[in-house]
């Protein structure tokens, strides 16, 4: 049977919150009387998880597990998760629980008033870091102010996503993804739902501060020219300031002002431009390393184990 529902949740070393995950989902989606689906994407787990969603799959058959070749990133396993489903409803969660499968029924609730895509609000934050809250904070706001695509704040990727919105999500096809932009982008009917956000029920975070600062860096790259029209604008006033400062300097010298004799002041201007340059250049090296890295034409990720169902080829490079 067709599903209604399909719940896709990303697994990397998530060996200590696969079964409750499974049994909180079932518990939720069994009460809406609709048929489902779970699709964990395991984006190669090296702590049993994949043992667990193998034995999950055996004892029902709405677990659809999707076994990565090797890591390919958080964003690149919803991603095959959302290439996987079968639903007209395709719900995204993750799979530490901070994000409440309870709230899932709350997200329907407003698909099935007619919004295309339901996306969940963090009113509160349970277990986080001071630094991780304001750093959290600072980014979406950022985010918010620079792209060209207004994305709703304090919102991760825990939402309700309509089938026609998941369709034209799969046709793009970009390396370096920021899924919350992309549904921001498709547009149609959205709403928010704000719900609070648990502690983790077990393990450790797998966002660390590097991942952090390399998923903002995809968010602001994917989303937004602001840091090349940055660069122009420091090139704009490191020439205003130079062209203010020549006369000056002139006039000082001539005045036999011994603050701008010698090459300190030289020097410093140097060091000064050298530094706008070579950011300049490190900002357009970004945006040129993931258009490189989109030319190859490389899948998104590889597939070594892919649930097997009737009349859908299999295929391991998508």
């Amino acid at each position: 049977m067709k599903p209604t529902f399909s719940i896709v949740a990303p697994i990397f070393n998530e060996s200590g919150n696969i079964s409750e995950l499974y049994r909180r989902v079932k518990d939720v989606m069994d009460t809406t009387g609709e048929p489902w689906e779970l699709v964990l994407v395991d984006d190669g787990s090296t702590d049993g998880s994949t043992e667990m969603m193998r034995d999950l799959a055996k004892q029902d058959e709405r677990v659809r597990p999707v076994i990565f070749a090797r890591n390919f990133g958080h964003q690149i396993a919803v991603t095959a998760g959302l290439d996987y489903t079968r639903g007209d409803a395709i719900i995204i969660i993750d799979a530490d629980l901070q994000d409440p499968p309870e709230v899932m029924l709350d997200l329907i609730k407003k698909w099935r008033e007619g919004y295309e895509v339901a996306y969940a609000v963090r009113a509160e934050r349970e277990g986080e870091s001071w630094f991780k809250l304001v750093t959290a904070s600072l980014f979406y706001r950022l985010i918010y102010r620079i792209t060209d695509v207004k994305i709703p704040l304090d919102t991760g990727d825990f939402r309700l996503l309509d089938r026609k919105i998941v369709n034209v999500m799969n046709q793009m096809r970009e390396r370096h993804r920021f899924l919350r932009g992309m549904a921001a982008w498709v547009g149609f009917r959205q709403i928010g739902v704000p719900y609070k956000r648990a502690a983790r029920f077990s393990g450790e975070t797998k966002y660390p501060l590097k991942k952090m600062i390399k998923f903002a860096s995809d968010a602001i790259t994917g989303f937004s020219y602001f840091p090349l029209q940055l660069a122009t604008y420091v090139g704009f006033v490191a020439a205003g300031i130079a062209i203010v400062a020549i006369p000056v300097v002139a006039v000082m010298r001539i005045a036999g002002n011994s603050a701008f004799f010698g090459q300190a002041s030289t020097l410093i201007a140097v060091l000064f431009l050298g530094g706008v340059q070579l950011i300049s250049t490190g900002i357009l090296g970004e945006y040129l390393g993931r258009m490189y890295d989109q030319l190859k034409g490389r899948p998104l990720y590889i597939v070594r184990e892919e649930p097997e169902e009737e009349g859908i080829s299999k295929q391991v490079n998508r």
